[in-house]
């Protein structure tokens, strides 16, 4: 009898046994991920990440940052930090410069018309109520890492990009995407264009049927804490901020909003979005059926509301902590999906920003600290008094964008005088203006090369055939007067300063300390996946990684 217990005792150990290295067989990674999953929040300061860290659950960003790569300095290189450059960067491997994605909006000579950086007049939009979004993502001029993949592997790979804004969708995505989603404030659906489709899928007319943003639209936003829990909460108090729409957003019902706004783009700026985006994703995940093969798919992710919310109610706001607690718990379901859909082991994936964020200058001030808002119209209107009294009558300045002046060439000419010397003189009478660090014409930047600083930043966000004569560059604390309380567009470190965190695959647990680029993440990828770089490619591997 002994010796018949001892048998079954040595036989169900050895199964025990062999059971645990079979466990530890399935969780080697493979020599390539299976998925590649890129997460961006949309101005997303680095210090976010501790600031708000006490209030974060388990499973969302701790879970990322313990079991992941932290890098503590990863930086934008460029002047004019938006969410277009920004998304492009991180696909292409380069700056704006290269790929030529130098802001949101950019003036286009030839067209003499201010256009959007993913507008294409020769496709359609696709789920919309109206035919107002032909975008595409023709205007970024080189590969990205996706498109790569997708040269390398036969166009076998799967790539998708999802988000609210359609230029992060697109740009994310690259060329040879098999899809971009993006969310239509008309119609709160899900939408696409015919540069991807003839029509939409079956499953995301599915999807939009359900409805969900009109059972979103009626629920409440209140605060997940007491305030005192907060961590703005204990400076400001609670709901102290005004919100989207010039409404204080706790304790309102969002239809209050709807009313003034008339269009479910209020959904871009509560919680509730972001929950939409992620449910999205996760259908798209499963309905184009990614990581279900040998060659590794793509999907980025974007989450949008919380750069909506800044801008409204500024970074040291309840709404916005409020919001970072609501993204963790959404991040923790998404982690969960995936590693019971996946495997950990099986995916790699990074979250990181489009760009930072700054401080509202009145409160700025309020500390004594030097801040402020340059009025760009005002200045403008000088400018162009100032021109007609240097010269005769007429409209020197053609176009202003983003902190970039354009310049009239055919009056110019038509004056007998010279263009380069006509920036110089603009530059120069900018430089004048409180608020004004740097005026610097194309000329400068296309005759001079830079290597540091701010006229390097400058430099890599210039595009020759894209931008302005004049580009200006702010003081620190200082952004361009608009509707907000809070914005980036600087080159100062609360807005090039971002989040990158590396997590799953083969990423070990670290902290990496010196200072990567954004321009890194592509090249990085790329060689995990033993493709070629991007082929406007700057950016270096983050070797770190790799050990």
């Amino acid at each position: 009898m002994k010796l018949l217990v001892l048998v079954f005792t040595i036989f169900f150990n050895a199964i025990s046994v062999s059971g645990l290295f079979a466990q530890k067989r399935k969780e080697i990674p493979p020599e390539t991920p299976k998925l590649i999953v890129g997460i961006v929040v949309e101005d997303m300061r680095y210090d976010y990440l501790f600031r708000f860290w006490d209030n974060f659950g388990e499973g969302g960003f701790r879970k990322l940052i313990d079991e992941g790569s932290l890098c503590k300095n990863a930086n934008y290189d460029y002047l004019l930090t938006q969410t277009a450059p920004g998304f492009a960067t991180i696909a292409t491997g380069c700056d704006p410069s290269v790929h030529g994605i130098v802001s949101d909006y950019w003036y286009q000579r030839l067209q003499n018309l201010t256009a959007f950086s993913v507008f294409d007049e020769k496709q359609k939009s696709l789920g919309s109520t109206k035919d107002i979004y032909p975008y595409s993502p023709k205007n970024l001029l080189t590969t990205t890492f996706t498109d790569e993949m997708k040269i390398f592997n036969n166009h076998r790979s799967k790539v998708v990009g999802i988000s609210m804004k359609p230029e992060a969708a697109i740009l994310a995505a690259g060329h040879l995407a098999d899809a971009a989603y993006w969310f239509d404030e008309a119609s709160g659906n899900w939408i696409s264009s015919t540069y991807y489709f003839d029509s939409l899928p079956n499953w995301v007319n599915q999807f939009n049927e359900k409805k969900f943003s009109d059972l979103y639209l009626e629920r409440e936003w209140l605060p997940m804490l007491a305030e005192e829990s907060y961590r703005n909460g204990a400076q400001r108090g609670l709901a102290s901020s005004v919100g989207f729409a010039g409404e204080n957003t706790f304790a309102k019902k969002v239809n209050a909003f709807i009313k003034k706004e008339a269009h479910y783009g209020v959904l871009k700026a509560n919680p509730y979005g972001i929950t939409l985006t992620k449910d999205f994703a996760v259908s798209a995940i499963v309905e184009d059926q990614l990581g279900q093969d040998e060659f590794p798919d793509f999907v980025s992710i974007s989450f949008s509301v919380p750069s909506k919310v800044g801008e409204a109610c500024g970074p040291n706001s309840v709404e916005l902590e409020d919001i970072y607690i609501r993204l963790d718990k959404e991040l923790e379901h998404l982690l969960q999906f995936i590693d019971e859909q996946f495997g950990k082991h099986n995916v790699l994936m990074y979250l990181t920003s489009d760009h930072g964020a700054s401080y509202n200058p009145e409160e700025l001030t309020k500390m004594n600290i030097p801040a402020g808002e340059f009025n760009s119209d005002r200045a403008l209107m000088l400018l162009g008094t100032y021109l007609n009294a240097l010269y005769d009558k007429g409209k020197w300045v053609i176009d202003y964008n983003n902190k970039q002046i354009y310049l009239n060439h055919q009056l110019i000419e038509d004056a007998n005088l010279k263009i380069p010397e006509f920036q110089q003189v603009v530059a120069q009478f900018m430089i004048q203006f409180t608020g004004v660090a740097n005026a610097i014409t194309a000329t400068t930047l296309e005759q001079t090369n830079y290597s540091t600083g701010v006229f390097s930043k400058l430099q890599n966000s210039y595009n020759q055939k894209r931008s302005g004569d004049v580009m200006l560059n702010l003081e620190p604390g200082w952004i361009e007067k608009g509707d907000y309380l809070s914005t980036a567009n600087s080159g100062n470190n609360y807005d090039i300063h971002v989040p990158l965190i590396w997590y799953g695959w083969k990423i070990g647990r670290q902290r990496i300390s010196r200072t990567v680029y954004m321009e890194d993440i592509a090249p990085t990828i790329s060689n995990f996946l033993n493709i070629p770089f991007p082929n406007g490619c700057t950016g270096s591997v983050i070797e770190e990684l790799e050990r």
